[in-house]
């Protein structure tokens, strides 16, 4: 059985950049398990432009960030297997996963960083009547059925969901010559960030249908329509608003969900609000020396945000590796720190901090749970305010996020939570 310091489990953006990240840090032996046939997880089917503005300062494809993370792992001469599953993770860090080369195998790993990513939430999850027919997909395999394997779904679409990849999707599928007829979104509010709904819908003139949704599929061995309605404000549809557009094509992009199986096998603790671990300010899981990062720890809005968390999780496993190698114990001294997520403020990651273990400061990043406008985030120390900063506004499509500062941590001595929330003017 191989024996390796850190394994990632997973291959796509926040893999990448983690691996890259704890090589540089100084850890040699260093894995990638990979279940796709090559390295890039999703940004391989994002073909459209808006990546890296922020790492790299300069708008890139989707194959072209990766490229750039693929590039530097093969510099860097890290290990990697492709076609690979991982399917058992146990408490001692042993790896169970196979692939045709090594058929079932094991490997033994001092830490352990979860990158899995996520899933599309499929139609079962939504209990919409009718048959089932072919021409329902989601928009994430729509895109790689487009992108990657060069095969149309249809050429009558109407889509559920405004998340970001169903707004890529409108525009892609409306660029090889499909007919969009519209936008659905249960919620009053897009699930997708405002420039997507502009370059993607708005300049394409694709009508989107907020508080709406899609109550029957028509259509036995084909999708031939779809009925939509609108809905009341606890999200049922209010009779006699019905409108039937034909179709032959419905595709869904309603919701992302982290692929945290092998995460709970392990016996990592999860937020139930995120479907992701419960992390500190390390980006540790509850199971020491397993850390998480990227859209298995919470669903991220920009790659980018990934990537940073991603290095930030490799440079944690090195130093937990280093400890570890020179015999020092990897228990902080102090108590954590609770940060309470309250008023507006759906979730924070991380969840805990130690003082005596963080840098000069940590970037808590949360999303919100409603649109807000010309209101404040305020940071409040065991009830003492000493932060408010003012956000023209706030939608729960785009992740916010504020620093703590080690000094203003330590100054109010016995600290017990740290309580984020949204107020008012």
């Amino acid at each position: 059985m191989e024996s390796y310091d850190v394994v990632i489990i997973g291959g796509g953006p926040a893999g990448l950049a983690a691996a890259v990240s704890a090589k540089e840090h100084g850890i040699d032996r260093v894995l990638i398990l990979e279940r796709d046939r090559e390295l890039g997880g999703i940004l391989n089917q994002c073909i459209h432009n808006g990546f890296g503005l922020q790492i790299f300062k300069e708008e890139l494809t989707g194959p072209e960030y990766a490229k750039r993370f693929i590039n530097r792992v093969k510099e860097l001469e890290l290990e990697y297997k492709l076609n690979t599953m991982v399917i058992n993770i146990n408490e001692d860090k042993k790896i169970t996963a196979v692939n045709r080369e090594d058929g079932l195998f094991e490997i033994q790993s001092k830490s352990i960083i979860l990158a899995m990513g996520c899933r599309e939430r499929s139609r079962g999850a939504l209990n919409i009547p009718g048959y089932r027919p072919a021409g329902i997909f989601s928009a994430g395999t729509a895109q790689r059925l487009v992108n990657m394997e060069n095969y149309m779904p249809g050429k009558e679409v109407v889509i559920l969901g405004s998340g970001d990849i169903g707004l890529i999707m409108a525009r892609r599928m409306t660029l090889e010559g499909a007919k969009v007829k519209v936008v659905a979104e249960l919620l009053p509010y897009s699930g997708g960030l405002k420039r997507n709904i502009v370059q993607c819908l708005n300049d394409y003139d694709i009508p989107l249908k907020l508080s709406h949704t899609v109550v029957d599929i028509h259509g036995k061995d084909r999708v031939t329509g779809v009925t939509i309605a609108k809905v009341d404000e606890k999200g049922k549809p209010i009779l006699g608003t019905e409108e039937y557009y034909s179709c032959d094509t419905l595709l869904l992009s309603v919701g992302l969900i982290p692929e945290n199986e092998l995460s709970k096998e392990l016996g990592v603790e999860i937020n139930p609000v995120t479907n992701g671990p419960r992390v500190n300010e390390s980006l540790e899981t509850t199971v020491e020396g397993v850390f998480a990062c990227g859209n298995v720890l919470h669903v991220h809005d920009l790659v980018d945000y990934v990537t940073l968390e991603a290095q930030n999780a490799g440079k944690n496993a090195a130093e937990y590796i280093a400890r570890v190698k020179n015999n020092i114990s990897n228990k902080a001294e102090g108590a954590e720190i609770s940060i309470i997520a309250k008023n507006g403020i759906r979730y924070t990651v991380p969840e805990k901090i130690n003082i005596n273990r963080m840098e000069d400061s940590v970037t808590i990043r949360f999303r919100v749970g409603d649109i807000y406008k010309n209101s404040y985030v305020s940071v409040f120390l065991d009830g003492d305010r000493i932060s408010r900063k003012k956000r023209l506004i706030m939608v729960p499509s785009e992740m916010e996020e504020v620093k703590l500062e080690k000094a203003k941590l330590a100054a109010q001595g016995q600290l017990k939570t740290i309580t984020i929330e949204v107020e008012k003017e």
